[in-house]
C-alpha cells in the first residue's frame, strides 16, 4: 500500500487521483503505523512551511518520516520541508537534504507559476525516460538551493533544485500530478523503485 502523508497541506487528493490513474491504491493518513508499514510514502503538499512543520511535530510525524527506510517522495512543500530550513516563517525543517529553502527575490513574476524545463539533469532511476526538454508544472514562491543531493535543476530568476535524492528520499519541486504525461512518468518511476 502507498501512504500519502496527511499534514494539513493542500493538493493531496489530486496526488491520490494521479496514483489511482496509474493503477495503484493509496491511503491518505497521519497514522504513524500506516505510514511505517507502507511500501512507498508520498509527502506532497501546498501550504505554509511553519504551520505544516508544527502539524508534523505535534503528531511526531517528523520523527516518523526521518525513520522511514522505504522510498519516500516529497512534492512541492514536501521537498522544502525535507531541507534544513525555510525562510518561510523562519522554520527549522527535517534536514534530510543539505539545502536551505529561500524566498525568490521580489519580481513581477513571483510566485513561479507555470511550465518550465530542466536546466540540468543527472542519471537516476527516478528520472528514467525524462530529458532536459521536458516541461513540468510549478507553483512556488520559495526554492531550495542546489546542493549535493540535487539531481535536476530549473532556472527561474535563480537556479534551484527541481529534483533531489538522498538514499531512499526523493523530492520534486514541481507538481507531477499536474504535469501531464511527463509527470505521470515520474510518478510511475517512483512507484516502480
Amino acid at each position: 500500500m502507498i501512504a500519502i502523508i496527511k499534514y494539513n497541506a493542500g493538493n493531496i487528493r489530486s496526488v491520490q487521483n494521479a496514483i489511482s490513474r496509474l493503477g495503484y491504491k493509496s491511503i491518505i493518513t497521519d497514522n504513524p503505523e500506516e505510514i511505517r508499514s507502507a511500501t512507498k510514502v508520498i509527502f506532497p503538499g501546498v501550504g505554509e512551511a511553519s504551520s505544516a512543520m508544527n502539524y508534523l511535530k505535534n503528531r511526531e510525524l517528523d520523527k516518523v518520516i526521518l525513520s522511514l527506510k522505504q522510498p519516500v517522495l516529497g512534492i512541492c512543500l514536501g521537498l522544502q520541508l525535507m531541507c534544513l530550513s525555510s525562510e518561510e516563517g523562519n522554520t527549522k525543517c527535517l534536514g534530510i537534504f543539505d539545502a536551505k529553502t529561500k524566498k525568490f527575490p521580489p519580481q513581477d513574476k513571483v510566485p513561479h507559476m507555470g511550465w518550465n524545463s530542466f536546466s540540468t539533469i543527472e542519471t537516476s532511476p527516478l528520472l528514467k525516460n525524462i530529458c532536459l526538454e521536458d516541461n513540468m508544472y510549478y507553483v512556488h514562491g520559495y526554492y531550495a538551493e542546489p546542493c549535493n543531493e540535487t539531481i535536476a535543476t530549473c532556472d527561474y530568476i535563480k537556479e534551484f533544485s527541481s529534483v533531489m535524492q538522498k538514499n531512499n528520499f526523493y523530492a520534486m519541486q514541481f507538481h507531477p500530478e499536474k504535469s501531464a504525461q511527463i509527470g505521470a512518468q515520474l510518478l510511475k518511476n517512483f512507484l516502480e523503485l
